[in-house]
């Protein structure tokens, strides 16, 4: 098992909460993690079609009959466990009782947060990072990992990344988007999926996706949203502050992992990855993702924005996760530092109070340097940091 960099923030949280619970993309790595942390606790997996009828048809048996130290894969399936999880919990008074995980993210958050609020721990997994792999001797190129991405059964067996996310996406549409989409309408949810592809990393248009797609722009906010429940994309925020500037208001899109993004992209090698018109975005993805992914792993929720004001002027990323140092950054597919990369830092550094020293540039350069204070980062050092 490749060790998870969330691991030493997961047991600190069973030894403050009576509940854990584990969300994140299919096939993360969700149960291998829970299974190796908690390997004292009892498991039950409720996709078990035998264990899930015994949960439904007796829930409070079922808890009472189990032990206090459990472990339930998949628990978004019985939302009748969820109450008496909050019982048993409360009498028994203790920290680490109870890690439930799942797939189906909205619906196991929503029972989550109707039973068990104030009682249970809320973690996030997400695939592998370059980091964790790299941490594990995997000594995976820089460019590879980007068309490969960093979903753990790519590592495990490894299955030629189209083949993969091909299936990936067929599972994730029949399984999950089924009991929300109208079946006649798969085949445009599949291509609205493409569609958020082809604007990632832009602001987000909704109305141009809608059209794009053929479908009304309701229905592509609620595939917006089911996409953001399943941790397939998120919206990055604009930064807004008390400032004397027009700022937009409009978030940017991006996914959880430039694997399935280029495979929607229909990038299957480096070297069309290197060739696309899409790379910039691809390579803004990247970076952003990836910080994404320290922060939580570190157990820091990511407070992560980007600046764009009514004079054009914009900086990639804005992250406030540590208010006391502030950064501001910006993303480069170049392997060749200009002078104009650095052109807005210095003004949004001044509006914002982030001085030279929290101002950088990330870039496909093979080293990282310093030019003029500002620290000019290669992005395989960037997504190494700690």
């Amino acid at each position: 098992m490749i060790e998870r960099d969330i691991a030493p923030w997961v047991q600190k949280n069973a030894t403050w909460f009576p509940v854990l619970s584990i969300t994140g993309p299919r096939q993360s790595g969700k149960s291998t993690l829970v299974r190796a942390l908690f390997s004292d606790y009892q498991y039950v997996n409720l996709e078990d079609p035998g264990t899930l009828a015994m949960a439904l048809d007796d829930p409070v048996g079922f808890i009472r009959n189990k032990p206090s130290r459990l472990v339930i894969d998949e628990a978004q399936l019985a939302p009748e466990l969820f109450n008496m999880i909050q019982v048993v919990s409360d009498e028994v008074g203790t920290p680490g009782q109870y890690v439930l995980s799942g797939s189906q993210n909205f619906l196991l958050l929503k029972q989550v947060t109707q039973s068990l609020a104030g009682r249970v721990a809320l973690l996030k997994l997400l695939p592998f990072s370059y980091k964790e792999l790299n941490q594990a001797n995997q000594r995976v190129e820089l460019h590879d990992f980007i068309c490969r991405g960093g979903y753990p059964r790519l590592y495990d067996v490894g299955i030629p990344p189209e083949v993969y996310y091909e299936n990936y996406l067929e599972t994730y549409i029949t399984r999950d988007a089924s009991g929300y989409v109208d079946p006649r309408n798969l085949g445009l949810f599949r291509s609205f999926i493409v569609a958020c592809a082809t604007n990632c990393s832009n602001l987000l248009n909704l109305t141009g996706l809608a059209n794009d797609v053929g479908v009304s722009v309701p229905t592509a906010r609620s595939w917006l949203s089911m996409l953001e429940a399943s941790y397939v994309v998120f919206l990055l925020q604009p930064y807004h502050a008390n400032l004397r500037k027009r700022l937009t208001k409009t978030p940017k899109l991006y996914f959880y992992d430039t694997g399935l993004l280029c495979h929607l992209l229909g990038i299957h090698t480096a070297d069309q990855m290197m060739a696309s018109k899409q790379r910039g975005a691809i390579f803004e993805d990247l970076v952003i993702e990836e910080t994404v992914k320290r922060h939580l792993n570190a157990g820091r929720q990511p407070q992560l924005f980007f600046y764009r004001d009514d004079s054009k002027i914009e900086v990639d990323l804005v992250d406030m996760t540590d208010a006391s140092a502030p950064e501001l950054v910006e993303i480069k597919s170049s392997a060749t530092y200009r002078p104009a990369f650095a052109r807005h830092l210095s003004h949004v550094g001044e509006l914002l109070g982030v001085d030279t020293s929290g101002q950088s540039i990330v870039m496909d350069a093979s080293e990282t340097t310093v030019v003029n204070g500002r620290k000019v980062w290669s992005m395989t050092d960037w997504l190494l940091r700690s």
